[in-house]
Order: structure tokens, then C-alpha cells, then sequence
């Protein structure tokens, strides 16, 4: 199976993306025997839509601060710590200073990959990951966004 914008289905196809002032790993791993084209153009829509998929994430991290057992607050803590052996790396990183520093990391994190997985096409699937860091290169902690098709999360969770 051939798709227009991915080429030869079946094969590991990468691209880095970039948007910004960021540079995004966008991966596709798929088995011709198990995708549709309907969803294989649906990842190149979100492709296409990075920017703006990214921005509904980071606006939906946003809501789950009110929870103190939400990962993305788990994330922040583990981030925003004094202690931690990388915070003036991660300080560095936060390019924003509104006065909220919750809010200034999640503007400032960096979107370093997204993995497309066309063959889990129903609502509920996790259709793509979105994996997000702050500081990436000097620390190993990510947020990781799970969305379905319809571009629904399905998860967050805190890897670090």
C-alpha cells in the first residue's frame, strides 16, 4: 500500500517537522495490512496541523492544574524542583516570565515527538503521542499526550 504524503506503507517512515522554533521527530510505523487510507490521511492532516494540535494539548494541560494528582502537575513538581540536579537547565529553558511559573513551563516546553499509529483508528484508540519536555537535552522527564482521531485525549501521563 502507497500513500501520497507517507510513501510506501509497511516501511518506518520519519520526518523531522518544523514549526516555530521547534523541530518535532514526527514518526509513522504501520502495517499495510491493518491501516485505512481514511486514517492514514487523517495523520497527515495532523501533520499538517501540528501547530494547532499542539496548542489544544498545552490549552488541556492547562485545566488539569487544578489537580494535584494530575500528571501534568506531577510533571511540573518534578521539574520546578530547586533541587533537582538540572534546574538551571531547566530554568534556562523557561523563556517566559508572567508571573505564573506553571504556566510560563508549559509554554516554554518543547514538543520533541509525535508517534502516528494510523492502525488504531477508533475513538478511544490512541491514535498519536505527543511527547513534550522541558529542557529535553538535559533532562530525561516527559509529558506524554495521548489523543484518538477525533483528536480527544485519551491520556497524560508523566514519564521520568
Amino acid at each position: 500500500m502507497e500513500h501520497d504524503y507517507f510513501g510506501l506503507i509497511g516501511d518506518y517512515w520519519s520526518e523531522d517537522v518544523e514549526y516555530g522554533d521547534q523541530r518535532v521527530e514526527v514518526v509513522l510505523d504501520a502495517d499495510a495490512d491493518s491501516v485505512s487510507n481514511a486514517a492514514l490521511d487523517a495523520a497527515a492532516t495532523l501533520v499538517g496541523e501540528l501547530e494547532l494540535a499542539d496548542d489544544e494539548l498545552r490549552s488541556a494541560f492547562v485545566t488539569q492544574l487544578d489537580s494535584s494528582a494530575s500528571p501534568v502537575v506531577r510533571f511540573l513538581a518534578a521539574m520546578l524542583d530547586p533541587e533537582l540536579e538540572q534546574a538551571d537547565e531547566v530554568e534556562a529553558a523557561i523563556g517566559r516570565d508572567s508571573g505564573d511559573r506553571q504556566i510560563d513551563a508549559l509554554r516554554s516546553m518543547s514538543l520533541s515527538r509525535v508517534d502516528l499509529r494510523p492502525d488504531a483508528d477508533e475513538p478511544g484508540d490512541t491514535f498519536a503521542e505527543f511527547e513534550y519536555g522541558l529542557a529535553p537535552e538535559d533532562t530525561d522527564a516527559r509529558l506524554v499526550a495521548s489523543i484518538d482521531i477525533d483528536r480527544e485525549i485519551v491520556d497524560v501521563r508523566f514519564e521520568g
